[in-house]
């Protein structure tokens, strides 16, 4: 009896394995489609005839919408069971990626960019606590993390290997990939994923709570401002490559790649430093970030040096995203799962608005000063970080 109980047991183990690789596929596939257009921006304006400012406002549609319905829609379906929420959800992400690959225009692609953001916070606020679940108390914390390397792996990679997908392929067929892989994630989780007890189901008033935090607060609003700093000018990076540093279209792909290769050690480093303190890491990855964007422009004619500021750029960035989201859940005391997803929100409100700066900013001064506005706008989050620090001692 003793072994069939231990074969039983780790059959269990290696389905909640198997199930939690399928969550962290789906996690890159589901956030790759919020942020790989960045890569596609230059190809779609050419083909839909619009001007890059205006194809950038489908960043800023898919990053208001996250942020607006993202915390309360995951407060009320979080009590769901996960199963036939992940399916749906990735059902959902198939059907509108097809929709984006054969749009006509853009206001049928701004759909098809809508209807994906209501559902992805949904998904990001719920699949590691299912991951958690799976896994058991003593493999929880790995877990996770298997879970979350999906989501960096699509900040990281997402947008380049659009961009070089786009180039050899063209962009609707990139959203073709990315709707075959999301049907491809619904049907493993469907036939892998074992059922998942639901979480209890709370009052949104009970886990709103946190929001009568004057700190709290603040910490969402500092995230807000690090991810406007960022994405005012990432937003427009293959842009910038392309016509300010002359990297040949076909080589922007290859260039965001190397962007995100070297993102990776941020992500390590960004881990570790927020440990020691959440608030001094966030100052002074920003004022890298700041360092990193004003180069880029200033030093756009030296391939050498320009790839510099871009490690430069890389690390911060990718270093900020870890750090904004475990100084915010750190700064509740309670109902942490909200304040990951007012994080998330927080992120998407500076994506968004960065995507709005950064287009007017070409509109009137031209493209090659968007790395300085950037850095102005993280040089405030450094101020601000730096007050609230000296607040908080």
């Amino acid at each position: 009896m003793s072994s069939l109980a231990a074969a039983g047991t780790a059959g269990a183990t290696s389905r909640s394995g198997l199930s939690i690789a399928i969550l962290a596929v789906a996690a890159f596939v589901i956030v790759t489609t919020e942020y790989l257009i960045v890569g596609l921006l230059p190809a779609l304006a050419r083909d839909l005839d619009i001007s890059i400012s205006a194809a950038g406002q489908l960043v800023t549609l898919f990053a208001f919408t996250v942020m607006l319905f993202g915390p309360v829609l995951t407060a009320l379906l979080s009590h769901l069971a996960r199963k036939p929420l992940f399916i749906a959800i990735l059902l959902l992400f198939a059907a509108s990626n097809a929709l984006a690959a054969v749009a006509p225009n853009v206001w049928v692609l701004a759909l098809a960019r809508f209807v994906p953001a209501l559902a992805l916070p949904v998904f990001w606020g719920t699949a590691s606590e299912t991951a958690a679940q799976l896994a058991g108390p003593q493999r929880a914390g790995r877990a996770v993390s298997q879970v979350y390397l999906g989501i960096s792996a699509a900040l990281l990679f997402g947008i380049p290997l659009g961009t070089l997908a786009a180039d050899a392929m063209g962009w609707r067929a990139t959203f073709w990939v990315l709707a075959g892989l999301s049907l491809a994630m619904a049907l493993a989780l469907a036939v892998f994923m074992p059922a998942v007890a639901p979480s209890p189901r709370l009052r949104l008033a009970e886990q709103a709570g946190l929001l009568r935090d004057g700190r709290f607060v603040a910490q969402v609003l500092l995230s807000v401002l690090v991810f406007t700093a960022m994405f005012t000018a990432y937003t427009y990076l293959a842009d910038l490559l392309e016509r300010v540093a002359g990297v040949a279209p076909a080589h922007v792909g290859w260039w965001l790649m190397g962007f995100g290769a070297i993102g990776l050690a941020g992500n390590w480093l960004g881990g570790r430093w927020v440990e020691r303190s959440p608030l001094g890491a966030t100052a002074a990855c920003t004022l890298l970030l700041a360092l990193g964007m004003a180069a880029c422009v200033l030093l756009a004619d030296s391939p050498a040096l320009l790839v510099l500021a871009l490690a430069v750029w890389g690390i911060a960035y990718t270093a900020l995203f870890p750090i904004c989201q475990v100084r915010v859940m750190q700064s509740a005391r309670q109902a942490q799962a909200l304040a990951g997803s007012l994080n998330v929100s927080a992120a998407n409100a500076g994506t968004g608005l960065g995507a709005i700066i950064g287009g007017l900013v070409i509109a009137q001064w031209g493209l090659a000063s968007i790395g300085h506005v950037a850095a102005g706008i993280a040089l405030l989050a450094l101020l601000m970080a730096w007050c609230m620090q000296r607040a908080n001692r």
